[in-house]
């Protein structure tokens, strides 16, 4: 099953939606790609038969390019300067403004537009983070700016082997990551490692990005779409809200002082307890101890029966 939206072109294959990026000729990051994003977050998180989204680029050398330049400049130019401590109060009232009614599209025409969009594009990228999907980035390319950030807002990446360039080039046009690079890159790799790369700006490749941890895998380029698939369809068949509690605990609960960390993981585990996969899987474990009288993640038979399924169930208790 296909579906095409503007710039993204989406197939299923059972769990996992692929999703090919496309905005030619060049491939840039645009408003429009964000808002797809946007409504491919919220297509993989109604539909319970999803469990993984695979992003993958249209281009034949590139995953996605950067953020369109000319619309930053064209933003830049239409709108006042202002101090960084001054943009954040900005931000946090258009944050709220875009919360009331017509209120976002009040902003569309207004001169905090580029705030809007900013905001807009920090939105999706965290509604991708929140998502109960496994999210997988198929880099069939380069992808440097805003395409890694969107790689970095995935769960998985995973690269097509060759000269291909990854990073974040913001600061040779004058200005640091907007996109999320500079927090989403310090937590994977390390703050001094990736103040490192940002001020330099230079990309690496893909066997770069790995030896530093930015992409999880390296694969060739004729297997890169199965192995993505693959992996997105073994994740994604683990308890939909199982996953979901898992990435908010770990991208929003982790970056919290501990106590508060703590307690945000204690939230999302308690709410996902109560869930119907949960208190299946939970009941099917219990009747396996009693007939097996043995802790079923114990059983190599029953253990390997509950991974291969993502969950413990009742017909993979031992006859």
């Amino acid at each position: 099953m296909s579906l095409t939206t503007g710039s993204i072109a989406v197939e299923k294959s059972d769990n996992v939606l692929v999703a090919t990026l496309s905005n030619p000729p060049l491939a840039l990051m645009d408003h429009e790609v964000v808002e797809q994003l946007g409504q491919l977050a919220q297509r993989a998180d109604r539909d319970s038969s999803v469990g993984g989204v695979v992003l993958t680029g249209a281009h034949p050398d590139r995953f996605l390019a950067h953020y369109d330049v000319a619309e930053l400049l064209q933003g830049a130019r239409s709108s006042p300067r202002v101090r960084p401590r001054v943009a954040r109060q900005a931000l946090l009232v258009v944050a709220g403004l875009r919360k009331l009614p017509g209120g976002d599209r009040l902003l569309q025409d207004s001169p905090a537009a580029g705030l809007r969009l900013a905001e807009r594009f920090h939105e999706v990228m965290r509604s991708i983070e929140s998502s109960a999907a496994v999210w997988v980035a198929a880099i069939n390319g380069s992808a440097m700016g805003g395409g890694c950030e969107l790689a970095l807002a995935c769960d998985l990446r995973i690269a097509r082997a060759g000269d291909h360039a990854i990073g974040q080039p913001e600061i040779m046009l004058g200005f640091p990551p907007g996109g999320g690079g500079t927090q989403r890159l310090s937590r994977l790799v390390g703050p001094a490692k990736a103040l490192r790369m940002i001020l330099d700006g230079h990309p690496l490749t893909p066997t770069e990005a790995l030896d530093v941890g930015l992409v999880d895998q390296v694969v060739d380029g004729e297997s890169l779409l199965s192995v993505a698939v693959k992996e997105a369809a073994r994740l994604g068949a683990r308890p939909k809200a199982a996953i979901g509690a898992a990435k908010r605990a770990i991208y929003q609960g982790a970056s919290l002082r501990l106590d508060r960390g703590l307690r945000f993981e204690a939230s999302e585990f308690v709410g996902a307890l109560g869930t119907e996969e949960a208190l299946d899987a939970m009941q099917a474990y219990v009747q396996a101890t009693s007939e097996l009288g043995e802790l079923p993640a114990y059983n190599p038979d029953t253990r390997a029966a509950a991974f291969a399924r993502g969950r413990f169930h009742p017909v993979d208790r031992v006859n």
